[in-house]
């Protein structure tokens, strides 16, 4: 996940404010920014890439599936998904929060469209709070996503990208989840590591609670990230994102995405089944 290289200076002044985002003017005079304190909270838009989406299965729970299984049941979903799911529309709310040296916040709203062949566009409907937050931490976090989309396999929960543990079984909501734990096989800057819960029926991924794969920089000291999908006209898509950072030298940042109502044009569904290797072992899947 580290998506900027930051070079962070030593002391970011005005002068060092207009480099960075080509803008004249000042600072506000009670906003005296410390070491990469802007930067800082725009690394935090790294971990905003939702997660994986499902779409619905009639497929009954089952309490004895193997790791494998499970993971081979994610892949047939996510393939299921990719012919189900043409296009989509929502209107989101982006929301980031500082607290620490001092207290800056700002808010957008966005108008995303999803096109299975060109992936993510995003339109800004609305903005307001600081302008700081909103270029740096808001906008990165829209251009970020609308990147990851493009970036075919990039984000896919598969042995390609990651390295698998089943840790147990929990309910959400009412439904019964296997709980994973993932762990990157390389530093990738849209990737994570942490525990998903895969619902048992249609192995669609219900609730994410992560760290990035790479500290994108040396001022944040730990991000947490929450991601929670909810089933939608058959499909698990994002409900909400939430980040926290932690700032080496001070301070909290929180960046939240609501992802609002989906207006779905899909084909007809299709029920997404375990393919007959799903019991082999596959590379990257490790039993408990």
């Amino acid at each position: 996940m580290d998506r900027f290289a930051l070079s962070i200076p030593a002391r970011l002044t005005c002068h060092h404010w207009r480099m960075f985002t080509g803008r004249r003017g000042r600072l506000s005079c009670g906003m005296r920014l410390k070491p990469g304190r802007g930067l800082i909270l725009a690394a935090m838009v790294l971990f905003a890439v939702p997660g994986a989406q499902a779409r619905d299965g009639e497929s009954p729970p089952s309490a004895q599936l193997s790791l494998a299984q499970i993971v081979a049941g994610i892949q047939a979903r996510s393939q299921n998904q990719n012919q189900s799911l043409r296009q989509y529309h929502a209107l989101r709310t982006y929301a980031v929060e500082y607290h620490g040296l001092g207290a800056l916040s700002a808010r957008m709203q966005v108008e995303v469209t999803y096109d299975a062949a060109h992936g993510k566009s995003f339109r800004i409907v609305s903005q307001s709070g600081n302008m700081l937050l909103r270029d740096a931490v808001l906008k990165r976090a829209v251009s970020s996503e609308e990147e990851a989309s493009k970036e075919k396999g990039a984000t896919d929960l598969s042995p390609a990208n990651y390295r698998f543990r089943l840790l147990g079984t929990d309910s959400i909501n009412g439904r019964p989840t296997y709980i994973l734990n993932v762990e990157p096989l390389k530093p990738g800057k849209f990737l994570y590591r942490g525990n998903v819960w895969v619902d048992a029926a249609n192995f669609g991924v219900v609730k994410i609670q992560a760290a990035p794969a790479k500290n994108p920089s040396f001022w944040i000291s730990k991000t947490t990230i929450w991601v929670t999908n909810e089933l939608t006209d058959g499909f698990w898509l994002p409900e909400q994102t939430r980040s926290q950072t932690a700032v080496r030298m001070g301070g909290t940042a929180t960046l939240t995405i609501d992802y609002g109502s989906y207006h779905i044009d899909q084909t007809a569904p299709q029920t997404a089944l375990l393919p007959p290797d799903a019991g082999r072992e596959e590379a990257g899947v490790k039993s408990r």
